[in-house]
This record gives structure tokens, sequence and C-alpha cells, in this order.
């Protein structure tokens, strides 16, 4: 072996690395809706959870994004630790997919149906096809569906370099002493975790791997430890993941390592114990792809039939790795649910951030709710309570706003694009609702202070346009939470009822005022809570109008919109009309 064949090696190694990344990240673009329906069944039910891992990392051809998005989902209290263990057991399995694919290589035969199914038979084609849907299709779905092809035709390419650069090593005797030592269980365990914990993945370094065992010179007396030590390599991905969160998310972490070294000395010990009893032929022959993958997919499978049952005691025996602290509190996120540790997959970020959102509309909307309440009847608690709302949708909307940039970054789907935008353009209006209802709580305050009533004429004229902004902003809520583009199209007729009854209200104010029913100190006040109420239903008309256009997947001028619907809206003013009549004054 030249120094040729070292960069032939360094070569293919670089172009597996870079086909499965591209492959894993193609796949989990294509594959994000259905990852956010699977993600939402989570379940403590150990099977269920076991065939999420497995699903998943199936998909996405990773088990340490897996994992670490698991690490990720406990440390925001998204999942519990014991629901996360069963999914960790899923993972280990679902990694065990690509060293089949990649075993494809070692087919040998000459039917023509066999040959076919070489990776150099079959590579040029995907990659053709590959090339064609990506620089040619104009559908994201397909140009993803090309990259995930290209990925694949780059992964088989470097894997077919690595065996070619690594074939003369069959003829050096110093290659095969090297590989002589890794016959030793705790070599060859070592050196595989070593390797995977550089590499940072279980299938590139089984990839590897088998590579090598292109040569003819590995043995299956040193690819079992070394396949072994794989999976103990692979948890150092999610260790270092767990550096900076809560203890749970340490301990889900530790049960992946846990699973993996208890798994590698139970079977080790029985392998070796029985093949000291029945010197099993095959040890000392020479591994083959296909052989590595049997192996790789039977210590996983052999791992999780054994552990399975023993949930609750990798759950305890991390408890006592990583112990509560007595007297001390752990210190929690403002916003645990946006952990960067699920941008690993981003469908599933995207979706997390939704949720936030959605939980920053509906203290926006209860803050609102709460503020008119506070115009009848004055309550230090209700009071304390809309401020605390407030603070925390502003701190929903800095973490919220910072981490869609983040995902922004990220390789995403069309579907998952037009989500992170709308999102973005959302969670402004929803701070600015929970402004105006700490504006209005300020207002009751004043006529707190000043002892000043509303005559009863204006109190019933502000009970009537409170109710119709209560019903826009839920209105607003449950169309947006509902994804529901009736209910975003009846905003809109709701908002136009809400200027009139502004107008309305103001104009009968000058005429008590030229009366000497009510004061100019009156006219302030009111007009500061008509100010706000009026803007509350400019935000929720804002809010409407991104989710029709966002829905639709298009981009609406929303001043051109807004003319046209009220010119040429037959739904418009029929909806205007019934609103009017039941919010008339």
């Amino acid at each position: 072996m030249d120094i040729f064949d070292i960069l032939s090696l360094i070569g293919g190694l670089a172009l597996f690395l870079l086909g499965m990344s591209l492959m894993g990240s193609a796949l989990e673009k294509k594959a994000g809706g259905k990852l956010k329906t699977i993600l939402a069944s989570l379940t403590s039910n150990p099977f269920k959870g076991f065939a999420l891992g497995l699903v998943v990392t199936s998909i996405i051809q990773s088990s340490s994004a897996t994992t670490v998005m698991v690490v990720g989902f406990v440390s925001a209290g998204i999942m519990t630790l014991h629901q996360s263990i069963y999914i960790i057991m899923g993972a280990n399995v679902g990694t065990t997919v690509t060293a089949w694919i990649l075993s494809l290589a070692g087919i040998e035969g000459s039917n023509v149906y066999i040959a076919m199914l070489k990776p150099d038979s079959f590579t040029p084609i995907v990659a053709l096809i590959g090339i064609i849907l990506y620089l040619f299709c104009s559908s994201p779905k397909k140009k993803d569906t090309g990259m995930i092809l290209l990925g694949f035709a780059v992964l088989m390419t470097g894997m077919s370099g690595m065996s070619d650069a690594v074939s003369g090593l069959k003829d050096v005797p110093e290659f095969a002493n090297v590989l002589l030592l890794f016959s030793n269980p705790l070599f060859g365990v070592l050196a595989g975790a070593i390797l995977t914990a550089i590499i940072q993945s279980s299938s590139a370094s089984v990839g590897i791997l088998q590579a090598l065992s292109s040569t003819g010179a590995v043995t299956y007396s040193a690819a079992i430890p070394i396949i072994t030590g794989q999976n103990i390599g692979t948890c150092v991905t999610a260790l270092i993941a767990s550096a900076n969160t809560t203890r749970d998310a340490k301990r889900a972490a530790m049960v992946h390592l846990y699973f993996n070294i208890i798994g590698t000395v139970v079977l080790l010990s029985v392998f070796y114990a029985l093949n000291a009893i029945f010197k099993f032929s095959f040890v000392n022959t020479y591994a083959n792809e296909l052989g590595i993958a049997i192996i790789h997919t039977a210590f996983n499978l052999l791992c999780t039939a054994i552990l399975f049952p023993f949930g609750r005691l990798l759950e305890k025996l991390a408890c006592l790795t990583v112990k509560d602290r007595p007297g001390k509190e752990e210190q929690h996120d403002d916003l645990p649910m946006l952990n960067d540790n699920i941008l690993a997959v981003a469908p599933v970020a995207v979706e997390r951030c939704r949720s936030a959102v959605v939980t920053m509309a509906e203290l926006s909307v209860n803050a609102i709710s709460d503020s008119l309440t506070m115009l009848d009847s004055y309550d230090e608690q209700t009071a304390a309570k809309i401020r605390k709302e407030e603070d925390t949708v502003d701190k929903y909307e800095d973490k919220t706003g910072a981490f869609l940039v983040k995902i922004s970054t990220q390789e995403l789907s069309s579907e998952d694009s037009f989500e992170c935008t709308k999102l973005l353009h959302l969670i402004g209006d929803f701070e600015r609702i929970s402004d105006h209802a700490v504006n209005i709580l300020e207002s009751a305050e004043e006529m707190r202070s000043k002892d000043v009533k509303f005559s009863p004429e204006a109190q019933n004229e502000i009970k009537v346009i409170s109710s119709a902004v209560n019903e826009i902003t839920n209105l607003t809520l449950e169309a947006f939470r509902t994804e529901n583009t009736d209910k975003a199209a009846s905003v809109e007729p709701l908002e136009q009822v809400v200027d009139e009854l502004k107008e309305k209200i103001r104009l009968n104010h000058i005429l008590r005022l030229q009366k000497n029913y009510c004061t100019i100190e009156h006219g302030f006040i009111l007009s500061d809570i008509l100010t706000n109420l009026e803007r509350v239903a400019d935000h929720c008309s804002n809010v409407a109008v991104c989710i029709l256009e966002m829905t639709n997947h298009s981009s609406i001028e929303s001043h051109t919109y807004l003319s046209g619907i009220k010119t040429t809206g037959e739904d418009f003013r029929q909806k205007f009309m019934e609103y009017s009549a039941k919010y008339s004054l």
C-alpha cells in the first residue's frame, strides 16, 4: 500500500461520510411531516416507544441524531426519562439499516439480476436519476428525492473507493498482525469505541469495517469485538449534547451508555464462554460485508431482548449515577421546549416552535380577557397575573424568534420553511396584544386611583366593544391553533365592526360631554381604552391575513388583499352584517 492508496482511502472516506450526511439530511427533510406525526404519538408504552425509535432512526439514518433529539426532549420536559429508554433501544436497532445497504457491495454471482444488485451496477443509474431530479425539477419534494439518491450514490462511491484503496492490504503481513490484536476482546472493543467516538457515527464506522473486510484479512474474531465497541463509541454524541441540560436529560444519555456497555459485557461474556465450549468454526474465518451487517443487527437485537424487561433498572442506574442534589433546586430554562438539541431534527424543532407560539398566543389572549374584566372590578391578584403573563410572552418572543432564526439556517423542506416564516411574522403581533392588555390594566388602575366612574351609557358601550374584542381574540387564537382558514377569514369583518364601534363610542362621548354628563378626564381614559382595543383588533387582523397567505403558500400583499375583500367579498359583507347586528349600540 503506497501513498496513492492512502490518499484514495482518505478520499473514499470523505465521500462516504459526505454521502451519509447528504442522504440523512435529505431523508429528514423528505420525512419532515411524517416525523411530526410519529413523534406526536409519544407514549409510555415500551413497545410503541421501541418502534418509534426504530422508525425515526431508520428514516434519518442516524442513531446519534435520534438519541440527541431524545436528550433534548427529556431536557425540555416533552418526554419522561422512562419513555426515552425504549426509544433509545429502538434507535440502536434502527441504525443497523445502513450496514445492510452497504452489504450489497459483497454480493457475488454472474446472474444478471444479481449483478444489478451490486453497487457498481446500480450506483451510476441512481446518480443519474438523482441529478436529473435535483437540477431539472422545480418541485422541492422532487429535489429532496434527488438529493437522497445523490447522497446514496456518493456514499456507495466512497465505500467502493475505500474498498479499492485497502484491497492491497491483504498481502501485507503487518496489517494482518494489527488485526490479530483486535481479536483480543478488550483491544477490539476499545478500537471500535474510539473510532466511532471520533467520527460520531456507528453507521459510518461499521461501513469502514465493511470496507476493510473486502481485503479478506478481517476475521470474525476481530470484527465481533470491534462492532460491539462501535455501539459504545456512538454514545459520545449524546453525552456531549447532555452537558448543559437537566438531570433527567443527562440520565437519558447515561441510559444509552449503560445499555451498550452492559449489552457488550453480557453478550461478549456469553459468546466467549460458548466459544470455549463449542469451538465455533466461523470465528477464525474471514468476515465479509454481509456477515458484519448480520453481526451488527444480531448484537443490537440481542441487547434489546436482554435489557428490554429491565428498563426500570436502567433508569435507576442512571439516577444513581446522576444524583439529585438535596436542598438544591435545578435551574430550568425559561422555554425548555426550545432546547438546541432538537435542532438535530429540523422538522421537530419547527413543530416545537409552533407549540411555543401557540402557548404565547394563549397567554396573550388570556391577558386581554383578564384586563377587560378589570374595567368593571379591579383585583390585585388579577393585575399581578396580567403583568406576569405579559412578561412571559416577552420571553417567549425573544427566545422563539432567536430559535426560529437558528432553524432557518438548517436545510428545511418548503413546508417547514413556510412555517418558520409564518411564525416569525406572528410572534410580534401576539407580543403586542399582551402589551395592550397591560395598557388597558393601567387605564383601570388610573380609574381606581382617581376614583373615576363612567356613566351607565359609557359602561354599556365599553361592555359591547369588550365583548367584540374578546370574540376576535378567541377567534384568531382558534384560527391559528387549528390552521382554520374559515375562522381566519371571519376575523377581518369583526375587526371592521370594532373600528366602527370605536368611532361611535367616541362620538357618543362628545355628545355626553356637550351635555355635561361626563368630563374631559373621562374622555382621556376612554380614548386610551378604545385605542388599545382597536389596536388589539388590528393585530388579530394581521394574524388572520398571515394565516391565510401562508396556508396557501402564497405571498399576499396585506393592504391589497384587505381592500379587495371589503369591496368585492360577498362573504365579508355577510359576516360584517352579522357582527354589526350582534354588537350594536
